[in-house]
């Protein structure tokens, strides 16, 4: 085993790369271990653009300099902190001149196993090596959470999958698809699917699919009724990005409410008419039951009427959002698991994101249930890795006791 490292970061996406440029500032020793950007390049859709306006789609260097702002205009490319929708390959090739700029030594492995030990903790990886560090920071992203309706567990992967294991949609061209949903994935890939030249339907439980409001010229009425924030104009995400050490401190159960309930599914201003001009939409659609018959995805849904509906098609997209569990992160040994304390299902943190379990922390949307709805988007990544950053240096070099 190698000489012992002050801090191993699991996760090389927004979070793990923001937490690794603060660490390197500090002059902190770490080693940063995953595949930049990966959640971006290989789960998501070439075509697709982010729902966060452009000035909420940053990677967090300790200055703010390194913005998407300034990358763009380094490579010519449009910009604008709200009128232009941001396209996933400017946002992935921005987190990947970020990470040669500030996390240049990510080692792309896959960490099959996290214990402790004399010194503080052990990673195994899938390649049979082991690296050992005194603190550990868990940056994985969302996509070990995936949530697929019981509904359709049944369904073999050949028919049904989430919407995280997609990536290049061409696999799916000129095919019969329903996409379940009503968020921005599910908009984003029935739109995608329909310009491949496939039958689209979006199935939905809601009476209607909701967009974000387009961007428009805010007067100061405006700003003291509705102010903007990187989550959107709203009094309820302006204390949730700037008070998520508030929201730490109100009841457990206010706080779970809080991040169900608050910013639910709702796709981009931008890909209304996109949607309007062509893809078919079932609202108050429900799946109550779903089978293989001759090879293809046959649906039983309850609609909004009473009436009940057959849905026979070639493959079905449950873009059903994330359900964050402790359980499915698997590198996790049980022992570790074991003594981790929750919150839902989630681990319950310090304020400074550090678990129960002494130099383990967490980042990114499994801290949402202790800090707020700000910590599920890239958007919470500054706050996060300013803060864990002050934990790390605050505690590196000083012996456990």
């Amino acid at each position: 085993m190698n000489a012992v490292t002050e801090v191993a970061i699991i996760g090389a996406g927004p979070y793990g790369m923001s937490i690794a440029a603060h660490l390197s500032a500090l002059n902190i020793g770490f080693r940063i271990y995953g595949k930049p950007m990966s959640g971006w390049i290989e789960a998501m859709p070439p075509g697709m653009f982010l729902k966060s306006d452009g000035f909420a789609s940053n990677l967090y260097d300790p200055d703010d300099k390194f913005t998407l702002e300034a990358f763009c205009a380094d490579k010519g490319l449009p910009y604008h902190p709200t009128n232009r929708p941001v396209p996933l390959e400017t946002f992935s090739a921005y987190g990947l001149a970020f990470q040669q700029r500030f996390a240049p030594d990510v080692e792309d492995k896959k960490v099959a196993g996290l214990t402790q030990h004399a010194e503080g903790f052990q990673l195994g990886f899938e390649d049979g090596s082991a690296v050992a560090a005194r603190q550990v920071v868990v940056a994985t992203g969302i996509r070990n959470f995936a949530h697929m309706p019981v509904e359709l567990a049944g369904l073999p992967e050949a028919l049904a999958t989430h919407s995280s294991r997609y990536g290049d949609l061409t696999r799916l061209a000129g095919r019969e698809v329903a996409v379940v949903g009503a968020g921005a994935s599910a908009i984003d890939i029935a739109c995608l699917l329909q310009d491949l030249g496939g039958s689209v339907r979006v199935v939905t439980r809601s009476p209607a699919i909701r967009f974000h409001s387009p961007p428009r010229d805010r007067t100061l009425i405006d700003s003291l009724v509705r102010p903007m924030t990187g989550l959107g104009p709203s009094w309820r995400s302006y204390l949730c990005v700037h008070a998520p050490l508030v929201f730490h401190a109100m009841p457990e159960r206010f706080r779970l409410d809080v991040v169900r309930r608050h910013l639910g599914p709702a796709p981009g201003w931008f890909m209304r008419t996109k949607m309007e001009s062509g893809v078919n939409c079932m609202t108050e659609s429900r799946i109550v039951q779903a089978g293989a018959v001759d090879g293809r995805a046959q649906i039983v849904l309850a609609q909004g009427d009473g009436s009940t509906h057959m849905l026979s098609v070639d493959h079905v997209v449950a873009a059903t959002g994330y359900q964050v569990d402790l359980a499915r992160v698997d590198f996790l040994s049980t022992d570790m698991r074991d003594r981790i304390r929750l919150t839902g299902g989630s681990p319950a943190l310090s304020t400074h994101f550090e678990s129960s379990v002494r130099g383990l922390y967490f980042v990114g949307a499994v801290a949402a249930d202790s800090f707020g709805p700000l910590l599920r988007f890239a958007y919470g990544a500054r706050f996060a890795a300013r803060r864990v950053s002050q934990s790390l240096k605050h505690r590196a070099g000083r012996p456990e006791i």
